[in-house]
């Protein structure tokens, strides 16, 4: 299983979030955790990230050598998640 590293952003967004969301988005990155790669994640064109939606959150990540760096995290329907990741 690799480490989770989590930036201030996501905790930021973590907060204020109902349980059922929380305990979603949660569970989602403890699966990542344990594969990065699912099928159901895929590659951000232009980026060394990937993204993974649940429910209505995406989650944009990057696995490296033993750690799960989770990058941000925003609504899937929503195009501020990328226009966060352009300002990192």
């Amino acid at each position: 299983m690799l480490k989770l590293n989590i930036t201030k952003q996501v905790l930021k967004f973590f907060r204020p979030l109902p349980a059922k969301q929380y305990r979603q988005i949660f569970n989602k990155v403890l699966a990542l955790m344990e594969d990065p790669e699912p099928p159901d994640s895929s590659p951000l064109v232009g980026y060394p990230y990937r993204r993974a939606d649940i429910g209505e959150y995406r989650i944009v990540y990057r696995g490296e050598e033993d750690c799960l760096k989770v990058t941000l995290i925003g609504k899937r329907n929503d195009d501020e998640v990328y226009r966060q990741l352009n300002s990192l």
